[in-house]
């Protein structure tokens, strides 16, 4: 079948088995799309920023999760149209890649779209290069258009897909409701309230 080279590989799940790219994502208003530390979006006009490297991995067809390198959030859409970054890939991750008639490329929510008229919502940049509402975003629009410029070929591990609002277990701390509250208040301490003996 295919060649061994020194050792015979497995398929497990845990093998990265999704080809994607390691990309920024130029917006035709001029800004490259950029994920700062602490998750907020923008666009900013230096190309060689490490905040402006996403994986771009495909889990579906034609249907992508954006991630960033450097903070492994992923890039998402509720249902009022706001972006806002996860931790977790949720539905809300998905985005839908279409090629436009210029060669941009257009990413739109895979779950919301307005109601009445069916219209995607989309991810954008305005002309400051500030993030916009999806449903403020029009697929004809320079807003929408993004060019990625792929640096490189990567194998990913299909993320695993969670529920809309749920959280990362914080470390040590079992996800329940009472636990969760007292360890946000103990700057992420557990409170251990049984008896050690």
């Amino acid at each position: 079948m295919g060649g061994r080279r020194g050792r015979t590989t497995t398929n497990t799940d845990s093998d990265p088995q999704l080809k994607g790219i390691v990309t920024r994502l130029y917006c035709r208003q001029g800004y490259y799309l950029q994920m700062h530390p602490d998750g907020s979006l923008d666009g900013t006009k230096d190309d060689s920023s490490n905040s402006t490297l996403f994986n771009l991995i495909p889990v579906g067809l034609r249907v992508v999760a954006i991630q960033g390198v450097k903070t492994g959030l992923y890039i998402a859409l509720n249902g009022e149209g706001f972006l806002y970054t996860s931790e977790l890939f949720t539905p809300e991750c998905k985005f839908k890649e279409s090629v436009f008639e210029n060669y941009y490329v257009i990413y739109s929510s895979m779950l919301y779209r307005q109601q009445e008229s069916g219209r995607a919502w989309f991810l954008g940049l305005n002309k400051e290069g500030q993030v916009m509402k999806g449903n403020r975003v029009k697929k004809t629009k320079p807003a929408a258009h993004f060019l990625p410029k792929p640096l490189e070929v990567a194998m990913y591990r299909e993320p695993s897909l969670h529920d809309i609002g749920e959280t990362v277990p914080k470390a040590g701390v079992t996800p329940s409701k009472s636990t969760s509250a007292s360890a946000i208040m103990n700057g992420g301490k557990p409170v251990n309230k049984s008896k050690t003996t």
